[in-house]
């Protein structure tokens, strides 16, 4: 399967789980209204086989539903912004992108390297601090607010290969669509606790009551409802099960593929049954949150009594089996000392200096970046949502360069991301550059305009294809903004684009990003409008024009006709470029993404089939296709030859 295909699975997967939750319901009602026709047969005494009035059990059945809703929906708004309200739920900590301890700046290379190798955005990264167990979740609504949190055990019991093995197993639950159904599901679970819940409630008032009488048939009442309330959560707990466990096995094998190192997570699992044994459990989680999110997790959060339908993830002996092949012993975990741990990054040169090099610009015309860059293959569908292991050289490659041009302080900072994507939009030459200087004085200060012209000479010695990952790197920063800061930035960004009273391409597709990892609109889940393409097969002949004319600017239809036949849905007409607009096309990009998911591979076929006609293609074409990608929230990784 691919990324679109797992998306694709997760939806129907959420279907089920909604057809799940029906029957839990209808069980929870029922019992119930039981407990409720049996309470009022003996609190008022009435003779045996007497029926409740007209209404009774129409009254309790509200009553219930609205409990269960309320505490669905209670939940549900709870978790709306995202992963991060997951991680304070465990009381996990943020780790400042620029942080100086080593484990932590080992951990943030890794997914840094992750995320550009994939081209998605840097996932914000938390640590659970006094958790000593081996265990890590990915939670979010989708790929621009997603998170990635591990247990401190983590940290100091694994190799640098085998947390890379673990962040991409979480890698594989942010591309295949996991994270929102996980989120859903928690949801689900806490609306079925609400009846077991009341019933305590009932039963710490009956405890409490004056009347002796009265407050023993409410305490009776609230047990009946107590133990009727687990009905709930025994249909929970199988959900919960049923959804996650063929998820782990798939995560599994994804960070095989991506990191081609079976010893990775495979050696990190290893080491999970290592630690498990003798009454303890390798993942376990001491949060009294760990229940609720035991599904999210890399392994088991708590022991399980009941084996089978109700364990949340497959044997660990079971998965290495999968990895490896055959049955394979477990390794020792202990936690090592930090210069043990931080070897095979300390040889591999990854970590940060304190001091940068200098020779700035020397070290940036010798880097391999572009030469990287001009490698570049035609990207297939199929790649999206899957991390190139060949792509990890360009990972280190720009990373060294912004080492070197003083830019990395700009990417892991929020108040220089901030000024860094200023300097990235400002493209025009010396007739607006003092309107656009004035802009920010106004706006940040003159501080912050010198400091944007400082990072503007820096940004000029990527190559112009590097500009896109680096807004990607900057995103955790840029996500530690408000979103009423993040607005602001946007509304900024935009009067700079417009200071000539246009945009150009290349700030449009900057802009685009920009908006669809910072914007409000980046923090919520984009909801599935069109099944097919050829429900929106006007804006998809406008986004393959554009890319013709990009492309081909004196023989656009070529280009066109190449798309259109990757394009399965009837053949749009070329649009004339005096009638492509950018905001149209901005509106296009938005409509395409809520395709569903099986829907969009046929649109990136169209827009790679003409962005590489004849088998070539310049930056700007191939960036157009990668702002396409990030529009539809595919992430597309940098398509370098293997070398």
């Amino acid at each position: 399967m691919n990324f679109f295909e797992h998306q694709q699975q997760a939806r129907r997967a959420s279907m089920r789980l909604v057809l799940l939750f029906l029957v839990a319901v209808a069980g929870v009602v029922l019992a119930v209204n039981l407990v409720g026709a049996l309470s009022y047969a003996w609190t008022l005494a009435t003779p045996a086989g007497a029926r409740a009035p007209a209404g009774f059990h129409l009254a309790v059945t509200l009553v219930t539903l609205a409990l269960i809703g309320a505490g669905t929906w209670w939940e549900t708004s709870r978790l709306a912004a995202g992963g991060e309200a997951v991680a304070q739920m465990v009381g996990a900590r943020q780790l400042d992108p620029s942080t100086r301890d080593l484990l932590e700046r080992r951990l943030l290379n890794v997914v840094e390297e992750m995320a550009l190798a994939s081209g998605t955005p840097v996932p914000r990264v938390y640590v659970m601090d006094h958790e000593a167990g081996i265990n890590a979740f990915a939670a979010g609504h989708g790929i621009n607010d997603a998170v990635i949190a591990v247990t401190r055990g983590t940290l100091t019991r694994l190799s640098r290969d085998e947390l890379q093995g673990v962040v991409a197993h979480e890698f594989s639950h942010i591309f295949n669509g996991d994270m929102r159904l996980n989120l859903r599901l928690i949801g689900v679970l806490f609306g079925l606790m609400m009846i077991a819940m009341a019933g305590r409630f009932m039963m710490e008032v009956g405890q409490g009551g004056r009347d002796s009488k009265a407050a023993t048939g409410i305490a009776v009442v609230g047990l009946a409802l107590w133990l009727v309330g687990y009905v709930g959560v025994f249909f929970g707990r199988l959900i919960k099960a049923a959804v996650s466990r063929q998820r782990e096995y798939l995560a599994d094998s994804s960070a095989v593929q991506f990191t081609r190192n079976p010893d990775g997570i495979g050696g990190a699992l290893r080491k999970i049954g290592g630690l498990t044994g003798a009454g303890t459990l390798g993942t376990e989680i001491r949060h009294p949150h760990a229940e609720t999110l035991s599904h999210l997790f890399l392994g088991a959060a708590r022991p399980s009594f009941v084996a089978g339908l109700f364990a949340t993830h497959p044997p660990i002996e079971e998965r290495v089996r999968r990895i490896y092949g055959r049955s394979i012993g477990s390794l020792p975990a202990p936690e090592q000392p930090v210069a043990l741990a931080l070897a095979g990054s300390i040889a591999a040169g990854e970590l940060p200096p304190i001091d940068y090099p200098a020779g700035a610009a020397a070290m940036a015309a010798a880097s391999p970046l572009a030469a990287l860059a001009a490698a570049a293959t035609p990207p297939q569908p199929q790649a999206v949502g899957r991390a190139a292991p060949q792509a990890a050289g360009y990972a280190r490659s720009l990373t060294e360069q912004l080492r070197a041009l003083e830019l990395e302080p700009a990417v892991h900072d929020a108040a220089l991301a901030q000024l860094l994507v200023l300097a990235l939009v400002i493209e025009k030459g010396s007739a607006v550059a003092d309107s656009q200087r004035q802009a920010i004085a106004e706006a940040l200060g003159a501080p912050a305009a010198a400091e944007v012209d400082r990072l503007h000479t820096a940004v000029a010695q990527l190559p112009p294809g590097a500009r896109l990952p680096l807004l990607d790197l900057a995103g955790p920063a840029l996500r530690k903004l408000s979103a009423a800061h993040g607005d602001r930035l946007l509304m900024l960004a935009h009067a700079l684009v417009h200071a000539d009273g246009r945009m150009t391409l290349a700030e449009f597709l900057l802009y685009t990003v920009l908006r669809r990892r910072v914007g409000s609109d980046s923090r919520r889940a984009v909801p599935v409008r069109y099944a097919r393409v050829q429900d929106l097969a006007p804006a998809a002949g406008r986004v393959l024009s554009l890319l013709a004319h990009v492309r081909l600017p004196d023989s656009p239809e070529r280009a066109f006709a190449a798309g259109t036949q990757a394009l399965s849905a009837p053949s749009p007409a070329l649009t004339p470029r005096h009638e492509l607009t950018l905001e149209a096309i901005a509106a296009d990009f938005e409509r395409l993404n809520q395709l569903a998911p099986l829907a969009k591979p046929a649109v990136i076929r169209a827009a790679v089939a003409v962005a590489f006609v004849d088998g070539q293609t310049s930056w700007k074409a191939a960036s157009c296709v990668r702002s396409l990608c990030a529009a539809l929230d595919a992430p597309l990784p940098p398509q370098v030859a293997d070398a």
